[in-house]
């Protein structure tokens, strides 16, 4: 296997504002703790130790021995799940939806970064353990987003009506797929005769990724949730984590950034059963949204207390959720939530919660070696890869033809030419320059089309060629998105 590396920004991929933050730009360290750089682990885990109390290691530690008492794990599981007791282990975290089958490889590459974090700070901090975990988005009511997934061109999907957070979906019904995928599934096939979602899915990434030491966490526990009741208390009747937000939003505006996220007056849904469904409040009143459901104040304060489980955060809250129950270091995670946990940071300093480090996740595109004969008979450049298709054509045609397809000395002589008849006109009579200016560039124009033209006709005596680079670029990026975000491991 060959390795080749690309920066961030020749793939044109990527927001400016992950490229600032990923380059280090100044006016955006206000905004994060410790830039992702192994030296820096060591003030994290310093302020990460004095933060996190031992009475949440020991409810996480509880938690977690009983969501894998009936998993058949490995040893290296087993050891973290042991070693989360101990308050020199620390984890590394990716999260990710419940999508079936793994859904698209970016999912794969989330946990394959936080294991080979987990390694590094290992070898550099040999005197503490580095977990990497695994949280599962098991209370998201994103059903159509994990439904399906891509495998060799052709789309699966499942159907059902079931409604509510999707960890708690009866995953059944999904076995209607199996005939219709290729190759060995039996891991999946036994994944999915778990009562739950949730439980289908720590299966598989169990199996996947044991051997690892992976530890996956379901934070939809009552138990959890009670070490974020004095949060959840604090958004639902003082609206703070809102004030915080668009404090750092307009901070962020006025840098030229566009948030990602917006915080409303409550960050809660309210959780139960079928339901997932926004919590609204006025004049005291609470308000579950699309439902008829309503509660007091007094009420709502009774069911903080005996049944925090009730309130799910969204992804303003999520985040604090994560590190307040997790001795966490380092959140790995895509462009775009890497860019929204910057929005945070005042809602971290203000539950004294300490930021954690923000890690890109990796990022590959996977060239099998058909498809790699076919891109070096181009002899163009992997770079290339991530231009727009037509740029692409006109790349290779420029560096294959043997014909000067370029019209340029032609069009700068007719600018010059024109330049010269402007000024001899306005000598005469400056009402005319403007004339003169119209058939210059409608002159400018039509060399501008024949040039267009010249290239097109080019481009009909390499059909066989383009057909293969188009090839190429649809196996890489079908439907033009990038491989990782489609296609199935």
């Amino acid at each position: 296997m060959r390795l080749q590396k690309l920066e961030f920004s020749e793939t044109r991929s990527f927001s400016s504002f992950f490229l600032d933050y990923i380059q280090k730009k100044d006016s955006l360290k206000p905004f994060y703790g410790h830039f992702p750089e192994v030296e820096n682990f060591k003030a994290q885990i310093a302020e990460k130790s004095k933060a996190y109390s031992d009475a949440n290691r020991k409810v996480l530690a509880e938690v977690l021995q009983k969501q894998y008492q009936d998993i058949d794990s490995t040893e290296q599981v087993k050891q973290n799940l042991s070693s989360l007791k101990e308050n020199t282990t620390f984890t590394v975290t990716t999260g990710h939806q419940l999508n079936i089958f793994t859904g698209p490889l970016y999912f794969i590459y989330k946990i394959v970064t936080v294991v080979n974090t987990c390694k590094e700070l290992k070898k550099q901090y040999p005197k503490y353990n580095f977990v990497p975990v695994y949280w599962m988005a098991s209370e998201d009511h994103d059903y159509d987003e994990i439904k399906y997934f891509r495998l060799y061109g052709k789309k699966h999907t499942w159907e059902t009506t079931q409604t509510g957070a999707v960890g708690r979906f009866n995953p059944e019904t999904i076995a209607k797929l199996f005939s219709e995928i290729p190759g060995d599934i039996e891991l999946f096939k036994k994944a999915y005769k778990q009562k739950t979602l949730s439980a289908a899915v720590r299966h598989y990434v169990n199996a996947l990724f044991a051997h690892e030491g992976l530890v996956v966490v379901d934070a939809d526990d009552r138990s959890l949730k009670t070490l974020f009741q004095h949060v959840i208390r604090d958004d639902v009747f003082d609206h703070i984590p809102k004030k915080l937000v668009e404090d750092q939003n307009s901070k962020l505006e006025l840098l030229g950034y566009h948030p990602q996220v917006f915080a409303r007056d409550i960050n809660f849904f309210y959780l139960d059963k079928d339901l997932r469904s926004r919590l609204e409040v006025s004049d005291d009143t609470f308000r579950v949204v699309d439902t008829a459901l309503q509660f007091s104040k007094s009420e709502i304060e009774k069911m903080i207390v005996e049944e925090p489980e009730k309130f799910s955060p969204n992804v303003i809250l999520r985040p604090l959720y994560q590190e307040v129950i997790l001795p966490n270091l380092a959140y790995a995670g895509g462009p775009a939530e890497v860019v929204y946990w910057l929005q945070l940071k005042k809602v971290f300093d203000h539950f004294k919660v300490p930021f954690p480090v923000l890690m890109p996740r990796n990022f590959a595109l996977i060239i099998d070696t058909p498809v790699s004969r076919k891109f070096e008979k181009t002899g163009l450049e992997y770079s290339h890869l991530f231009e727009e298709k037509n740029f692409l054509f006109n790349q290779w045609i420029v560096k294959n033809t043997v014909h000067d397809l370029s019209l340029g000395k032609e069009i700068q002589a007719m600018g010059n030419l024109f330049s010269g008849i402007r000024d001899q006109a306005a000598v005469i009579d400056p009402t005319l320059i403007k004339f003169i200016e119209a058939q210059r560039q409608r002159t400018l124009n039509g060399l501008d089309k024949a040039e267009q033209k010249i290239l097109r006709a080019e481009k009909r005596l390499h059909t066989d060629k383009l057909a293969q680079l188009e090839a190429v670029k649809e196996e890489l990026f079908p439907k033009g998105s990038p491989q990782e975000r489609v296609d199935n491991f």
